[in-house]
């Protein structure tokens, strides 16, 4: 999976919200830098490039729509990230959150139920 622009990823935040949107739909649901609309459908193009959008055509307008899950892409996301940030550790990743208080004691003991139920189930 190719990698995003923070442009690119807003826009497919908002098609994965929408489920599928012509390019002025995606223009409305920006509210802050909205670029022009020859540089959205620009946007769009490119993404539909990568391979995260299709489109339906209508006439000469179309109409565009995820073909790359949330899901997937947030996974793809998460183990770059965890990768570049936390050399490939998911117990680093933790540790910099509960650091950062971003965590609470009682969601990692949630998570460490969570795990320890996953495990059970097999």
């Amino acid at each position: 999976m190719q990698k995003l622009t923070n442009k690119e990823e807003e826009i497919m935040m908002i098609l994965w919200k929408l489920k599928k949107a012509f390019v002025k739909e995606i223009q409305a649901e920006i509210t802050e830098d909205q670029p022009h609309y020859n540089t959205l459908s620009t946007i769009v193009r490119n993404l539909e490039e990568k391979g995260y959008v299709s489109h339906n055509a209508f006439g000469n307008t179309h109409q565009y729509f995820p073909v790359v899950k949330i899901e997937d892409y947030r996974k793809g996301f998460m183990k770059t990230a965890i990768d570049n940030y936390f050399n490939s550790s998911y117990k680093s990743m933790v540790s910099f959150f509960a650091k950062e208080e971003k965590i609470s004691a009682d969601e990692l003991r949630e998570i460490l139920s969570m795990i320890e139920n996953k495990d059970k189930e097999k």
